[in-house]
């Protein structure tokens, strides 16, 4: 199956690619060709915001593959985010957040599905909790919770939730982020890529720690947003549904898990909406 054929049904009809690339922390300058690189290699999912300051080159790199004929714009499924506190302006080491709720926010996002201006629209960072108080008042109800997921932190609780409500769910640092600056401050930092349970079941089905930690997601019809800006390892990343994980395997990723979070972000934590409250 190729990257581009696999796809989730969400609950407005529309279609999610499982497979998507990640442009946060990707730089300017080179995000533009890792999304170039990524539509050659068959993905039409990719995942920006706005406050990745990144979003116009994203943009410039989509138009130039629509206008080589490569793929159409109506073959993408293009994410962009707003979060409440936009560029994270920072005081006394805390971001300064808007106080508007999110539950307002939502109401003008359902007008914009209204409008016809966009075709889904979905949540990140919500635990259950906020979902349930969203719940409460949509009229559209999220198609999508964007979330940290790997085994490391696997929220069995929150899967089972959205599966319930049938919210799909899209991974964000699916293979820890190896590559991360300082996103966790805590003092034992976690290589998951070179975690014993993964490197095995890797050598066992001839493929990379990452084709397995990516293919753990999309064989449970989670949607993940791997970011590289290598071409090579684009490709590589793409390379997942030519194999399958065995039972075993899927319940032995699970095990693993040590509810450690890569993006801890602290400096939210005394806000209301901080998304990783448990209440």
């Amino acid at each position: 199956m190729a990257a581009a054929s696999a796809t989730r049904l969400l609950n407005n009809g529309c279609r999610i690619p499982l497979l998507g690339l990640g442009t946060w922390k990707s730089d300017p300058g080179v995000v533009g060709k890792a999304v170039s690189a990524a539509i050659d290699a068959g993905y039409r999912h990719i995942d920006g915001a706005y406050s990745y300051m990144n979003e116009a080159e994203v943009g410039a790199a989509v138009k130039k593959k629509v206008e080589e004929g490569v793929v159409t714009r109506e073959d993408l499924f293009i994410v962009s985010k707003k979060v409440l506190g936009e560029l994270f302006p920072m005081r006394k080491g805390r971001v300064l957040v808007s106080d508007a709720d999110y539950v307002d926010t939502w109401r003008a996002m359902e007008v914009l599905v209204d409008e016809g201006l966009v075709k889904s629209i979905g949540v990140s960072n919500f635990n259950i909790s906020q979902l349930e108080r969203l719940l409460s008042v949509a009229r559209i109800i999220p198609a999508v919770n964007q979330v940290e997921l790997h085994p490391y932190l696997t929220q069995p609780e929150l899967v089972e939730f959205c599966a319930s409500r049938d919210i799909a769910l899209t991974a964000f640092s699916p293979l820890g982020s190896p590559g991360r600056t300082v996103l966790n401050d805590s003092a034992d930092p976690k290589d998951l890529l070179k975690d014993p349970v993964v490197e095995v079941i890797a050598k066992n089905h001839r493929k990379s720690s990452a084709q397995v930690l990516l293919r753990f997601h999309v064989q449970r019809n989670i949607a993940t947003i791997p970011k590289s800006v290598t071409p090579a390892r684009i490709q590589e990343n793409a390379e997942i549904f030519d194999f399958e994980l065995m039972d075993e395997d899927l319940q032995s990723l699970l095990t693993i898990n040590k509810n450690w979070r890569v993006c801890q972000l602290t400096m939210l934590q005394d806000h209301q909406f901080y998304p990783f409250n448990d209440s």
